[in-house]
């Protein structure tokens, strides 16, 4: 696949990577729509281990804030990183990221909260360093509706695609004939929860 066609969009298989970003326990009775959110996290997540798609997990000072809640099942990630910093670009998630596709990864998709701290500069630096960054809405969230929106407008302005769980997993299969069809086309048969974006996007 062109950069072409990845600048319009698009997810090569082979060259994308996830990452999920901070969803903690501690998180879990202050944050918006948060239950919806860890079940659309979970469908990638899913998708990730059928695919074999590469999956890179943090957790913002979890000796505080806790490990990711344990309905997400992250036993096949390529790491997960403790972190202090708000984007998950740590040096160790760094060196990471480019030993990940061959060292060839062309797009990250970025999921986890909050939206507009950790998954705004996470975007941001993935974007300074060339490579497309499609953040997943219906797996992002803040504590304030108001600032989760608005960082989905200003990860738009630097570039970032806005999508949704489900749209990234058909981008991922591509073809109806792809092996995989029916396996994730079966993690989305279950509708996922309203996540407040419907009304305001």
């Amino acid at each position: 696949m062109s950069s072409t066609i990845v600048k319009f969009g698009l997810l090569p298989l082979k060259r994308t990577v996830f990452f999920l970003c901070d969803i903690q326990e501690q998180f879990r009775n202050v944050s918006q729509h948060f239950d919806s959110v860890v079940q659309s996290a979970n469908k990638l997540l899913r998708a990730s281990k059928i695919l074999d798609i590469p999956l890179v997990v943090t957790e913002q000072y979890p000796t505080g804030l806790g490990h990711t809640v344990s309905e997400l099942e992250i036993s096949h990630a390529n790491g997960v990183f403790p972190k202090t910093k708000f984007s998950m670009m740590t040096p160790e998630v760094t060196v990471q990221l480019d030993s990940l596709c061959e060292g060839n990864v062309l797009c990250v998709v970025l999921f986890g909260l909050e939206t507009h701290v950790c998954i705004e500069q996470t975007a941001a630096e993935l974007c300074a360093l060339g490579l497309k960054v499609h953040v997943v809405a219906d797996a992002c969230t803040s504590r304030s509706q108001e600032d989760r929106l608005l960082a989905f407008q200003r990860l738009q302005q630097i570039g970032c695609f806005i999508t949704t769980s489900e749209s990234v997993l058909f981008k991922l299969l591509g073809d109806k004939e792809n092996p995989k069809f029916k396996e994730i086309s079966a993690l989305v048969k279950t509708p996922t929860q309203p996540s407040g974006l419907v009304t305001k996007l």
